[in-house]
């Protein structure tokens, strides 16, 4: 059983071995590598918009902003498409826990690590999530072994996100600091929450998993928001626009490319897309901003290609199928 994009729980028999050999070979196709970045481009702008809204608005009102009109608007597509629900208890308990893994503890964390810690720093230590993802997923996923060449290539792709932001960043990481250990925790809960997708969640339609997942994040965090804020209102034309890129654009939209490319690719490679978010927040600044890219940039983009290469694996048989000498 796999996670579908279309009004059923099932997928058609083809569909579903083609499935399951990209999920035994850990091969990540190439409809899910395009997936993959533009989740990344989706999620590269949130975090200029989290940042203008916490100039605002406190942090767990914050997050519950964002979870809880992303559930408005994936229920409001659920409903529009009459996709079938789940019955089971456990299935929404799944889904709660799913809400806490992914929502409620990481945005929490790494919106209050924001406040903190530079820029740089956070986007060093949310490019961690893929170390770990690849971690998690070998530790409690069969398929998902980890081999020399996914170790590497999750090495040299964190390697260039770190020289792309300045590896003076990684000099200021400080163990003792609580913002970024609670940056940290947030990216080990998006690795574990990968894997308890893939444990728990298979069988559901994507745009089911994503609202069942941020009600569970919104049953939760909006009394815990009234409880510590009170009613807050933002009044900012910049805030209101920074909430509503990243609650409908960056949480509802993008969830519904997460659960699809969890389907294609498993785990620890969809936990691949947070190499490619901090290249992608540097290139929206020289874009959007004008800031001048420096050598170290385009130095740590060509080693995290070289890293999402290996990880890939096509290229590199393509070069032993071709160094192979012919009968």
């Amino acid at each position: 059983m796999f996670v579908c994009a279309g009004r059923n729980f099932r997928v058609a028999p083809e569909t579903a071995r083609r499935y399951a050999r990209s999920m035994t070979s850990r091969d990540i196709p190439s409809r899910a590598w395009a997936e993959l970045g533009l989740l990344s481009l989706i999620w590269g702008g949130s975090f200029l918009a989290i940042r203008t809204a916490l100039d605002e608005i406190p942090v767990a009102t914050s997050v519950a902003y964002r979870v809880g009109l992303a559930a408005l608007v994936l229920w409001a597509y659920v409903l529009v498409r009459r996709l079938p629900l789940p019955r089971a208890p456990r299935i929404w308990g799944a889904l709660l826990a799913m809400g806490l893994l992914n929502n409620v503890i990481p945005f929490s964390l790494m919106a209050w690590g924001q406040l903190h810690i530079e820029t740089g720093l956070t986007s060093i230590l949310n490019a961690g999530t893929a170390v770990f993802g690849v971690l998690a997923a070998a530790l409690f996923l069969a398929d998902e072994s980890l081999t020399l060449r996914r170790a590497i290539g999750v090495g040299l792709g964190f390697f260039g996100v770190a020289t792309a932001i300045g590896l003076e960043n990684l000099a200021n990481f400080d163990i003792r600091s609580m913002a970024q250990i609670a940056v940290v925790l947030g990216t080990m809960s998006y690795a574990l929450a990968g894997v308890w997708a893939r444990l728990r969640l298979q069988g559901l339609a994507p745009q089911v998993q994503a609202a069942g997942m941020l009600t569970g994040s919104s049953l939760v965090m909006i009394p815990v928001a009234l409880w510590l804020d009170g009613p807050v209102v933002p009044q900012e034309a910049s805030t209101i626009l920074a909430v509503g890129y990243y609650a409908v654009i960056a949480t509802a939209g993008a969830y519904l490319l997460y659960f699809r490319v969890l389907a294609m690719a498993g785990s620890g490679n969809t936990m691949l897309c947070t190499l490619m978010v901090a290249p992608v927040a540097i290139l929206l600044g020289a874009v959007l901003r004008g800031e001048v890219l420096s050598p170290n940039v385009y130095a740590g983009f060509a080693l995290l290609a070289l890293g999402l290469a290996l990880l890939d694996g096509r290229l590199l048989r393509r070069l032993r199928r071709g160094a192979t000498p012919g009968p």
